[in-house]
């Protein structure tokens, strides 16, 4: 290499040297930046989502509906619910949380709405596990602080969720949460937290009177002969929050939250003779509120459906059933079958209800309409006070004809059989 080479080769080396510099130093700085409190943050609850073959199973729903969160208000041009008065449920149910950690469960938290087929969910399948891979004892103790804590921003997460329609089904939410547990071994747990008002399905409570436990047996009825009772059979289930809303809202009397734990119970199958592994537990915990200064936005309005909302659901109902002798006042022992009716009728979308009411030909004829007519009257007086809105009662005196399905011997009915038949009342149920 000449003396020209040697040269030019000194001038590139004293060229890249700062530049090499410049670039330890940066990186250099970038550590010192990170050790002074930019780095990310660890995730404590990262190993809940490793998987674990756990014993048992969690799942955890939080309703989501207005009475639960708080009423809708308006700020500028944008819709907000649950800025103040929401019940908490995450910093109120610990001991139910930590119940789950004790067991190491792997755990499903969701929310859910009036949707009868959707649940939002936050989180699946997190394991609480805090003994695996995990031998000191020490660090086991603050594992197990850790499952709860992250349990419970999970469910506070569930809380502030948009919920996917508006509205209550806690009945269709029971269903989803055990149909999420079918297959899991060991034992099977599902914590619902809700104040219980339903407001869609069976169980709607929007025109309750929530004072008779026979209305609570004409929900448990029409419940189960529209097929909405969940199965939970192998189903730890517990209920926290009952009679509780948000604080705007109307509250329970204390004889009504009474009346709404007697009405879940049922619904639940509390009182009927458990399958082994199976519970219902109504949990007295008292949930507190949040004041939310980050609101969530209002859910979108459900878009209407029509299905063959013309064609009426009519049910025939015997005089003697329901009045004495040329009596127009109903029968205490009716009410239990009106109480049906008026369940139905207010659990059926839109509906408008007729009461047509009929004598039989043995009394005088310029008394027919005016008894057929009082009785009509008086089925929907009870109808009226059950909750069931839009009824009207009209008295057609002497039937045209019988519509009762023959089911006497040799196809002829008795005379008595026909008298029944005629001194009737309907109660047709249509959908508008």
């Amino acid at each position: 290499m000449n003396t020209a080479d040697i040269a030019a080769a000194r001038a590139i080396r004293r060229r890249a040297t700062p530049t090499i510099a410049g670039a330890l130093g940066a990186a250099l700085m970038a550590g010192l930046l990170g050790a002074c409190g930019e780095a990310p943050r660890l995730d404590a609850c990262a190993w809940m989502k490793d998987p674990v073959d756990t014993a048992g199973r969690t799942v955890v729903l939080v309703d989501g509906s207005t009475s639960v969160s708080g009423s809708t208000s308006v700020s500028g041009s944008t819709s907000v619910s649950g800025s103040a008065g929401a019940r908490d449920y995450a910093h109120s149910i610990g001991a139910l949380l930590t119940s789950v950690a004790e067991r190491k469960d792997t755990v499903s938290v969701g929310s859910f709405s009036g949707d009868s087929a959707q649940i939002t969910w936050i989180a699946k399948d997190r394991s609480a596990d805090w003994v695996k891979d995990n031998h000191n004892e020490i660090n086991q103790k603050k594992r197990k602080q850790q499952a709860v804590s992250c349990l419970t921003d999970l469910v506070d997460k569930a809380g502030r969720a948009v919920p996917r329609s508006g509205g209550s089904n806690v009945l269709a939410a029971l269903t989803a949460g055990a149909s999420s547990l079918e297959g899991a071994a060991g034992r099977r747990s599902l914590l619902v937290l809700t104040d219980g008002l339903s407001t869609t399905g069976c169980a709607d409570l929007r025109a309750a009177a929530f004072r008779d436990k026979s209305e609570i047996k004409a929900i448990t009825r029409v419940c189960a002969a529209r097929d909405e009772t969940p199965s939970l059979t192998g189903v730890h289930l517990t209920l926290a929050g009952l009679g509780q809303p948000a604080t705007d809202q109307p509250a329970p009397t204390a004889a009504q939250r009474t009346w709404l734990s007697h009405l879940w119970r049922a619904l639940c199958g509390a009182g009927k003779k458990a399958a082994p592994g199976t519970s219902c537990t109504l949990d007295p915990t008292a949930i507190g509120t949040a004041e939310r200064s980050n609101p969530r936005k209002k859910p979108p309005q459900d878009p209407a459906v029509h299905y063959a909302q013309d064609r009426p659901g009519t049910y025939e109902l015997p005089g003697a059933a329901l009045f004495d002798t040329n009596s127009s006042t109903v029968r205490p022992q009716a009410l239990p079958l009106l109480n049906d009716v008026a369940v139905s009728a207010r659990t059926t979308p839109g509906s408008r209800v007729t009461v047509l009411g009929y004598v039989d030909p043995r009394g005088r004829p310029d008394n027919n309409h005016q008894l057929s007519q009082a009785r009509a009257d008086a089925v929907k007086d009870v109808l009226t006070g059950l909750g069931v809105q839009r009824v009207t009662a009209h008295g057609r005196g002497l039937p045209t004809g019988c519509a009762k399905p023959d089911h006497t011997a040799g196809g002829r009915m008795t005379a008595e059989d026909k008298l029944q038949c005629d001194r009737r009342v309907d109660i047709e149920i249509t959908r508008k």
